[in-house]
């Protein structure tokens, strides 16, 4: 383990079943199911350790020896971790006493025992505090630590863990795609998704970019299906999308779409500048 983690300390706030869309999406992803080694990183997961023995219980029915690695730059939040990992221990909580579970400091050097190479890294909530131009030397120090065919996947979402949108970067540091993902039941309008763009995006929602072109898409697209709510949310949102693709967008994992999720190449919303 090194002793200089790279980065800078995040607020941390932490919330309980917040990071389950993005959890949920990646224990669907092919990348961790045909992981050689099912070691999954995540790097800055704050005040708590909750997020990480939440990702370890949704990942463990897809992967049984999945591992979860915690990484945080401050040594009083893994102590704090590490004693909450021993109240599981103690079946004092609801996670499973041998949950695959440990933590460590680190940030986007990303240290692994053993120099093990993750399949996945998980990095929610982290760099929207850091600087746009930060971004691609973040991607570039964490896809260089991933195992071969691994995965970033770097977002942020509210309070709440109703409104979460992330990006897929590959083992070369490439972003591959833009996912969001919503909670319909109570949805008025999919530019919510705006307010929790991740970092690479969201000061491009603008006139002129292509972030911006496609927030506006998903608007209008939501409104001219109003005449589908008495169906629910569900429908609606799937004919929302239906019409998305019939207006040429490369709309991807068309399964999801009853989860209220999107997702879209990056290219087709990647700044132009």
């Amino acid at each position: 383990m090194t002793s200089s983690p790279v980065g800078r300390p995040t607020r941390g706030t932490t919330g309980t079943n917040r990071l389950r869309r993005v959890d949920r999406w990646i224990a669907r992803h092919p990348t961790l199911r045909r992981a050689a080694d099912p070691l999954v990183v995540d790097l800055g997961y704050g005040a708590s350790g909750v997020t990480a023995l939440e990702l370890e219980a949704r990942l463990r029915p897809v992967r049984r020896d999945v591992h979860v690695l915690g990484l945080e730059l401050d040594p009083d939040r893994v102590a704090r971790a590490r004693a909450q990992l021993d109240e599981v221990r103690a079946r004092r909580t609801p996670f499973a006493p041998d949950a695959r579970v440990s933590f460590a400091r680190g940030g986007f050097e990303v240290p692994t025992p053993h120099a093990r190479r993750p399949a996945v890294i998980r990095a929610f909530n982290v760099l929207r505090q850091y600087d746009e131009n930060d971004v691609r030397d973040a991607w570039g120090r964490m896809s260089a630590r991933l195992a071969p065919a691994g995965l970033v996947v770097e977002g942020t979402c509210d309070e709440i863990g109703r409104v979460s949108s992330w990006i897929a970067v590959d083992d070369r540091g490439v972003p591959r795609s833009l996912t969001i993902s919503l909670r319909l039941a109570t949805l008025e309008r999919p530019s919510i998704a705006a307010e929790r763009l991740p970092k690479a995006l969201i000061h491009r929602n603008v006139p002129g970019e292509r972030i911006h072109d496609f927030i506006s898409a998903l608007d209008r697209e939501w409104n001219r299906a109003a005449a589908m709510s008495p169906f629910g949310p569900v429908q609606r949102w799937r004919a929302a999308m239906q019409a998305l693709v019939d207006a040429g967008w490369p709309l991807r994992n068309r399964s999801r779409w009853r989860l209220g999720e999107v997702t879209v190449p990056w290219e087709a919303v990647a700044p132009r500048a």
